[in-house]
């Protein structure tokens, strides 16, 4: 039985947070818990947060059980984009360059490694 986590509209960008998405998809959660632990993208810290919140949820789905004793895997993990916050800066000879300050949706997948 898996669990879902989601994290809606964090601010940075899409392209930063897949980059470690796709270190941690298909691995075990013990492992991938120290990895985002130890990880210097300053990232990893929701992204771990998030991690230890479906495997929460995973418990809650299937009381009686443990994580630990489980070998759950990461099953999936997604990267949206979410909402795009337009600015404008001012450049030179009058001119305003726009910045766009990029937002994302994650979303994660735990399951037990026998399904």
């Amino acid at each position: 039985m898996e669990a879902v986590a989601k994290l809606n509209n964090y601010p940075t960008g899409p392209r930063k947070m897949r980059l470690l998405a796709d270190v941690i998809r298909g691995m075990e959660v013990e492992k991938a818990l120290a990895i985002l632990e130890h990880h210097p993208q300053h990232n990893a810290t929701p992204l771990a947060k998030l991690l230890k919140s479906a495997i929460s949820n995973w418990e809650q789905k299937n009381s009686g059980s443990n994580a630990a004793d489980s070998s759950l895997i990461v099953k999936t993990v997604f990267v949206d984009g979410g909402r795009v916050l337009k600015r404008m800066r001012p450049a030179p000879q009058g001119r305003g360059y726009k910045v766009r300050k990029r937002s994302n949706h994650v979303t994660l997948i735990v399951d037990s490694k026998t399904n």
